[in-house]
């Protein structure tokens, strides 16, 4: 039995993690389509401003606007 050399090891030890990685991200792919949560829109995802998000980023919200046009 030879001596193994240490990058050859350490390159083994990566691929183990590296397969071991993707077993547990398609493990977690297969429960959340089997729980039906992939049909769920994330709140941080979604791409839709709330009237909320628009107010904190400055821009007038629909009831401000209409206070300043009565004025």
């Amino acid at each position: 039995m030879g001596k193994r050399s240490k990058t050859g090891v350490l390159k083994r030890l990566r691929e183990v993690k590296k397969a071991e990685k993707a077993a547990l991200k398609r493990e977690d792919l297969r429960e959340r389509k089997d729980s039906g949560l992939e049909d769920e829109p994330d709140s941080a995802g979604s791409g839709v401003a709330t009237e909320e998000d628009l107010a904190g980023y400055g821009f007038p919200v629909a009831d401000e606007e209409e206070d300043t046009d009565k004025s």
